[in-house]
């Protein structure tokens, strides 16, 4: 409507008045359309509240809904000019929300790479050597200290496939870093339930607890609760075995939880895994809430065997390739394995059906196992 008037106004001025014409021009715009702008304005002001007005549920809503779009958004892959052979197939996925800079130097410390060698020099892991140099991160798996933190930045961490979110505490400013969960951004708060639900929100509810104000105050990415006060059939990650200890399961890039049920007679709760195993929790150990970070990373491409010895990763020889004295394949004229099935370098073999095994119930943390022989995940 503004953009009609002006152009209707511009088109009956004279194009022979140079600048008398455009100062009248302005002065007619400004005495006509002026109000009526000062008057949109002050109605927009009067619809969008301030920031401080919000309350505290209204503020988790605003997360929630951010979170929530972030996380459905479109990883796009990096990919360069391929001016070499290392490059043609080099993929990454692209976040420009990661810290570009150094991370928190107290909060990290050297790591001493012992090539897959034990104390008497002999390898037990193989494939392990080499790679540059970094230093390992202090992740928080345990999320003891409760109150609430707010997130500062996501950063890249060298040393785990998933990123990391450096935390800040709101009373104590104490800095700590966590596994960052799917959609989490800098500004984000979170909280640690595992002490305890704090006074304040019990003086909120009333003086006693309400569950359903519990778990909207509770139900957000990134808050660390018990098991016992988590829904059956929400996704988690950072998922503890026992109830004072760390986090062990589902702390990977991409890989989430889902707590199936709850046992208050035993004290366990039964949480499944993504390879469709289901095992036995405490029900007091620690779950965050959401999936954990970089889910794209599946999608990644090194490009060349170098970007492998970077990451202290080396070459895998097949075992036809050796010689006899090296592996039960080698030896022998052409690709042949002989008349043998196959088997590892240590002679178990690793088909047919051999079941490596000892014992029906050596895991007794396993509710349900895996499945296996080509058969398909619930």
């Amino acid at each position: 409507m503004l953009c009609s008037n002006f152009r209707s106004a511009f088109a009956r001025a004279q194009p022979s008045s140079s600048h008398s014409g455009v100062l009248a021009l302005a002065r007619r715009w400004a005495s006509t359309e002026a109000p009526v702008v000062q008057q949109l304005d002050s109605r927009i002001l009067k619809i969008v509240p301030r920031e401080k007005d919000l309350t505290d549920l209204e503020r988790q809503d605003i997360i929630v809904k951010r979170q929530m779009k972030l996380a459905n958004a479109k990883v796009e892959l990096k990919k360069l000019k391929p001016t070499s052979p290392g490059l043609r197939w080099w993929r990454r996925p692209m976040y420009p929300y990661l810290h570009k800079g150094s991370p928190i130097k107290n909060l990290t410390y050297t790591w001493h790479q012992q090539s897959g060698r034990n104390n008497s020099g002999k390898i037990t892991v193989r494939h392990r050597g080499g790679g540059h140099k970094r230093r390992v991160r202090i992740v928080d798996y345990e999320r003891k200290i409760s109150g609430p933190q707010t997130v500062v930045r996501i950063e890249y961490d060298p040393n785990r496939t998933s990123h990391i979110a450096l935390l800040k505490h709101n009373e104590s400013g104490e800095l700590s870093y966590i596994i960052a969960c799917e959609g989490m951004r800098a500004g984000d708060v979170v909280e640690s339930f595992r002490a305890g639900i704090p006074d304040r929100l019990i003086q909120e509810m009333g003086g006693k607890v309400d569950p359903a104000l519990l778990s909207v105050r509770t139900s957000q990415k990134g808050n660390c609760l018990p098991i016992s006060m988590i829904p059956v059939g929400s996704i988690v990650h950072n998922i503890g075995e026992k109830s004072r200890g760390p986090a062990k399961y589902c702390r990977a890039a991409g890989t989430y939880g889902r707590i199936v049920s709850k046992i208050e007679e035993k004290n366990l709760a039964i949480v499944s895994l993504q390879s469709g195993e289901q095992r036995y929790v405490a029900l007091d150990s620690c779950a965050t809430l959401g999936v954990t970070s970089n889910a794209d990373h599946q999608h990644e491409s090194l490009g060349k065997a170098g970007r492998s010895r970077h990451r202290g990763i080396r070459p895998t020889v097949r075992g036809v390739a050796m010689n006899k004295c090296d592996h039960p394949h080698g030896g022998g004229r052409g690709k042949s394995k002989s008349n043998k099935h196959s088997q590892s370098p240590w002679g178990v073999l690793a088909k047919s059906g051999f079941k490596t095994r000892r014992g029906k119930h050596a895991n007794k943390m396993k509710f349900k196992d895996r499945p296996r022989f080509g058969a398909k995940r619930a």
